[in-house]
């Protein structure tokens, strides 16, 4: 999937608060909204290569999005809305496997009081799918969440309960990253939300992972992974 729009390449410097970075671009220090809440540790140390995108939208308090850093020569999205464009542009080409039947029948569909991001339709079938972006990586074993997110188990445990009465679900890991080769939910750091996904999983909800690789100019869709979602593991 093509980006179109421009980057532009800064270093990060420290993030005041879970919504905002400061970088330093073209010789300033600019303030930079970042779009990812997640704890990320690991990836936003002093020093590291920033990707920036210049915002123009009339209220917003600043005029910079952060969108992804370097690992190395890793590439690494941190914007959260990126994965459900990644995975409406796939499902639309029909590039995942799994999901080469299915067509997009609407975005953000409520259920109970739960709003997801995909109903897909099947002739007369219907599936409930819901995006999850992944970007914490150890030792090549994909992890989420990276913090602690009540939401999250809510909705997984919504997604279980419907699976458990007939409907189809599907929930789907999206890895913004190439260097992971499985996923497993974050135990150390969240285990209520493993739990709660291990039991939906139990009680007929879908779970696929898959990973991509970012470039400045474009998305690579690198296909599916492996999973364990086994506590005792």
């Amino acid at each position: 999937m093509k980006i179109n729009y421009k980057f532009l390449e800064g270093s990060f410097i420290d993030r005041p608060n879970r919504f905002l970075t400061r970088i330093k671009y073209n010789g300033t220090i600019v303030e930079s909204h970042l779009p990812d809440p997640g704890r990320l540790k690991e990836l936003l140390k002093p020093g590291v290569r920033i990707l920036l995108k210049k915002e123009s939208g009339e209220h917003r308090k600043t005029k910079f999005s952060t969108q992804a850093v370097y690992d190395g020569d890793t590439l690494i999205s941190l914007n959260t809305l990126l994965p459900n464009q990644f995975t409406a542009y796939l499902l639309t080409k029909r590039k995942i496997d799994f999901l080469k039947e299915w067509d997009i029948h609407k975005k953000e569909i409520p259920y109970g009081n739960h709003r997801f991001d995909f109903q897909l339709k099947r002739e007369n079938e219907y599936m409930y799918l819901e995006v999850k972006s992944v970007t914490l990586v150890e030792k090549g074993i994909a992890k989420f969440p990276d913090a602690v997110t009540e939401r999250g188990k809510n909705h997984v445990e919504h997604l279980g309960e419907m699976a458990k009465k007939g409907i189809r679900a599907l929930v789907l890991f999206v890895v913004q990253r190439p260097d992971a080769k499985l996923f497993q939910p974050q135990w150390e750091r969240d285990p209520k939300f493993g739990f709660a996904l291990y039991k939906a999983w139990q009680k007929g909800l879908e779970v696929r992972v898959i990973h991509m690789k970012m470039t400045p100019n474009n998305l690579h869709y690198l296909g599916e992974l492996p999973f364990n979602l086994n506590p005792e593991s």
